[in-house]
Parts: C-alpha cells; sequence; structure tokens
C-alpha cells in the first residue's frame, strides 16, 4: 500500500517488525530491530545512522507500550524531534523595505524596529499576535509555528530549553493530531499491537477474542472491500468480528432519550462518544461536566453488548482514534475494551502475518443500521439523535450544535459557559472531519465522508430500532460517571 507521507511508512515498518516478532512468540530485540531497519553505512534521512537508530529504538519501545512512567498515550520522541524554529513570525526576503511601514504600526507591542530601511522583529517583545503579518502588503512575514503546536487544539505543547516539543499531560486529550502533524514523527502514540499478537497466538487461551471495528474503517482500506477485511480479521487470528455501528445505534437511543430527560432541568447537553472532547471539558470547562451526556461511548457499548453474551470474551476495538486508547483505560468504564488497536496498527499487523486482503474471501457484516455507520464523520451523531428522536416519539425541541474540530468545540463550550449558546445540544468532534480524520488513520482523503456515507447506505438496517430490534438493550449498563 502506497501511503501519504514517508513518515506513516516509517512508522508502518516499525510497527511491522514488533509485530512479526510477536506472531514469531519471541523477545523484542530493540536494537536488532534498528540495526535491520537502517543497516548503513549512510543514513538514509538524518546526520548519520547511529541517529537514525536511536529514532528507531524510540518507536520500537512506544510500540512495544512505551514509558510504563507516563500514563500519556502520546508521547514525544526526543531523538527525531528537529528543534524546529521557535519564533513564530519571520521577516522574509520579500520584504522590500517600504516606506509605509505598515508592519511596524500595527504592532501594538513596539516589537518592531526599523533598521537600516528594514523591519526587525524583537522577540523580547514579540507577543505572536499576527497582525504585522496581516498588515504587510507584500505578504512578507511568514508564520511558521511549529506543526505539532499549530495541530494542538488543547494547547497541550511547549518548547523546552532544547528546542524540543514537550506535552503537558494536565492538557493533552489524546487526539493525536499533533503527531499525524509532525513532518518528521517525532510524536507517536504508545501501541498494544504486542499485547493482542501474543494474546491471539497463546495456545492455551480459553477465551474468545472479538474485534469491534469502527465504521470508519469504510475510508481506509480502500483496495477492498470491507467484506475482505472482516475476513483477513478473523484469518490473523480474531473469532470474530463486530460493527461498532451496532454500538452507536444503541448509544443514539439511549442519548435521545437522556437528552428528554436533561432538558427538564438543565440548558443544554453535549454528546460523549468523542473521548477527547469529553477530556476536553473535563480538563478545561469543569463546570460544564454536568451538562455532558452520561451515555457511554459506541466502544464500550459494543464491548459490554458482547460480554453480556459471552462473559469470558476479551475485545479489541480497531479504529482511527488513539484517544480511545485513554478512554479504555478509564476506571468506570475499563471493564468494556481490553485492547485498542489504530487503522496502522491493524495493516501492520495483516501484513506481518503474511495475510493479502485482496485475496481473502469476501465475509459478512450486517450490524449496525445507516445512521450507526454515519457516525464516523462531523454531523453524523447529530443525525443520528434526530433520527431516534423520531423513531422513538420523543417530544421536546432540539437544536444541535455541530463541533467540527477542537476549534469549533472549545467556541461553542465558551458560549454555554457564558449562557449564550445558540442551542441545546453540541455534537462535538476533536479532529475535523470526524472519527474519519483520526490520527491513527491510514488515509486521510477529502473523499472519506462520501465513501462513509456510501458505506451507510449499503446497510440492510435503515432504521434505528430495526437494527436493534433482536437484542436485550436493557441488560447493558450504557451510564457512566465523569
Amino acid at each position: 500500500m502506497k501511503f501519504e507521507s514517508d513518515v506513516q511508512q516509517i512508522k508502518y515498518d516499525v510497527l511491522k517488525e514488533v509485530a512479526s516478532v510477536a506472531f514469531q512468540g519471541i523477545d523484542c530485540d530493540v536494537n536488532k530491530i534498528a540495526k535491520k531497519m537502517v543497516p548503513g553505512p549512510k543514513p538514509i534521512s538524518r546526520c548519520c545512522i547511529y541517529h537514525e537508530r536511536e529514532i528507531i529504538r524510540e518507536r520500537v519501545i512506544l510500540a512495544n507500550g512505551g514509558d510504563i512512567g507516563n500514563e500519556n498515550i502520546i508521547e514525544v520522541i526526543p531523538a527525531a524531534c528537529d528543534e524546529c524554529p521557535i519564533d513564530r513570525y519571520k521577516i522574509t526576503e520579500a520584504c522590500r523595505g517600504c516606506l509605509s511601514h505598515k508592519c511596524a504600526k500595527a504592532c501594538p507591542f513596539n516589537a518592531i524596529e526599523i533598521v537600516g530601511g528594514r523591519p526587525v522583529i524583537n522577540y523580547d517583545l514579540c507577543k505572536e499576535c499576527g497582525r504585522c503579518q496581516k498588515a504587510c502588503p507584500y505578504n512578507a512575514i511568514a508564520d511558521i509555528q511549529r506543526p505539532c503546536i499549530r495541530a494542538c487544539g488543547a494547547k497541550s505543547i511547549s518548547i523546552n530549553d532544547e528546542k524540543k516539543a514537550v506535552i503537558d499531560n494536565s492538557k493533552c486529550v489524546s487526539c493525536g493530531q499533533c503527531s499525524q502533524a509532525c513532518p518528521f514523527g517525532a510524536i507517536m502514540d504508545k501501541s498494544q499491537i504486542s499485547d493482542v499478537i501474543k494474546d491471539i497466538v497463546d495456545e492455551s487461551r480459553q477465551h474468545n477474542i472479538y474485534a469491534i471495528i469502527a465504521p470508519a474503517i469504510a475510508s481506509q482500506f480502500t483496495f477492498a472491500n470491507i467484506g475482505q477485511v472482516v475476513s483477513a480479521i478473523k484469518k490473523v487470528g480474531f473469532n470474530d468480528v463486530v460493527e461498532v455501528a451496532l454500538g452507536a445505534d444503541i448509544i443514539a437511543e439511549h442519548e435521545a432519550k437522556e437528552f428528554a430527560e436533561v432538558m427538564e432541568d438543565k440548558e443544554f447537553m453535549t454528546t460523549s462518544c468523542c473521548p477527547a472532547f469529553v477530556e476536553y471539558i473535563t480538563k478545561n470547562y469543569p463546570e460544564l461536566i454536568d451538562n455532558m451526556s452520561t451515555s457511554v461511548s459506541p466502544m464500550i457499548a459494543t464491548a459490554r453488548l458482547i460480554k453480556d453474551t459471552d462473559k469470558n470474551a476479551k475485545v479489541a476495538f480497531i479504529g482511527p482514534c488513539m484517544a480511545k486508547k485513554m478512554e479504555a483505560k478509564k476506571s468506570d468504564i475499563e471493564d468494556g475494551v481490553d485492547y485498542v488497536l489504530t487503522f496502522e496498527e491493524l495493516l501492520a499487523m495483516l501484513d506481518a502475518a503474511d495475510i493479502n486482503v485482496k485475496e481473502c474471501p469476501e465475509a459478512q457484516l450486517n450490524n449496525g443500521s445507516y445512521y450507526g455507520r454515519i457516525f464516523a464523520r462531523s454531523g453524523g451523531v447529530t443525525e443520528a439523535i434526530i433520527q431516534a428522536i423520531k423513531e422513538y416519539d420523543i417530544q421536546g425541541e432540539f437544536k444541535p450544535i455541530k463541533c467540527d474540530g477542537l476549534k469549533e468545540c472549545d467556541k461553542a463550550l465558551k458560549m454555554a459557559k457564558i449562557k449564550r449558546l445558540q442551542g441545546n445540544f453540541i455534537e462535538g468532534m476533536a479532529c475535523e472531519g470526524g472519527c474519519i480524520h483520526g490520527a491513527g488513520s491510514i488515509s486521510f482523503g477529502p473523499k472519506s465522508k462520501t465513501i462513509v456515507d456510501q458505506y451507510g447506505d449499503k446497510a440492510i438496517e435503515k432504521k434505528i430500532k430495526d437494527s436493534l430490534r433482536i437484542f436485550n438493550i436493557d441488560k447493558i449498563k450504557l451510564h457512566r460517571k465523569h
């Protein structure tokens, strides 16, 4: 498969090597993998092979679970961080040294001096407001903010004295957008790929292992059809595969009914399916926690449904979301999912097992409805709630606000905090575009939304009620505490 960047390729190569070792049942030799991937004598992209090998070593450690002393899912790889420029605004050679000096006049902090007819930024005074850039008639002032900082909607990344990126765990929501944005691949998520494989190949295990797949998968393995991917997942060792879209149907019904109850004494309610959004509210707007839906996420709902049927089951969630790894560790819901894998990790796992997805027979997967499947993209949750309100004849006015990305989420939450929200329901998606653009994706193509909608159209069950008709949902614990 052709990746969208060399960074993705390198991460895939590391994950595949780690997965191969796990399938063989031997200990992972960090140095051996580093030398295999960087044989030398010439470096591939860095100053020397020793630097490159150190980066690979750190990647392998993260692929094996990372630093157990650091509870955060996302970690910076210090050796890979390229010491990007700290100063955000730079005056480029495009500057003509004009007479108007609009940049200097626009600066409210007097941070620009004119030296020899040309502007010079005094970084001790600069507050990075960007007014000089907007004022320049030649667009000669460049905004070169670090990609990781720009991508982080939670504002959890800063730069230390060594000019390396540092993640503030108290602010990080584990969305992983920084890892996807870094051009050097210097930020990576911890992986459970070895743990999953070791469990699968354990001949003494007495339990079934189920893979539950997020509906965003429709936009990822586009070189094959979904049925072939399902077949490949079973071939690699999972006992069965279930759509998380089924859990989305469960939560759409549950959240719609919860909304009707909440509106009796509250002004608004937020969704709770996106773990990064939930974490953002918890860390930045604690006064709004009571307005959060108490419904578990579709991932947890699906896992609990399976474990209600198969008491000894273990469940591995497979999706685009790095924040799910954080969610699965939460004490009040840790009984749900045992493992979390991203689509990147699934691909590496299948290739390490030498499974050609395109050659696999097509298996059936018809668990979720149209509305459960479109949870994967921005606006999909709102559409599902609207449908649930219709199907279950829920009374009351529903005025949704769809927030696409953390920046939009923050705007809505600010308005809610000061009681100026123009609605009574906030759909929050930390990743722009929704789950289809989660940082653990393989593809971030512009057609992802269309592909997911088409996948929804193929669902046999067109209504939420039809999807849930054979299940006794009342037995499943769907509430949680925030």
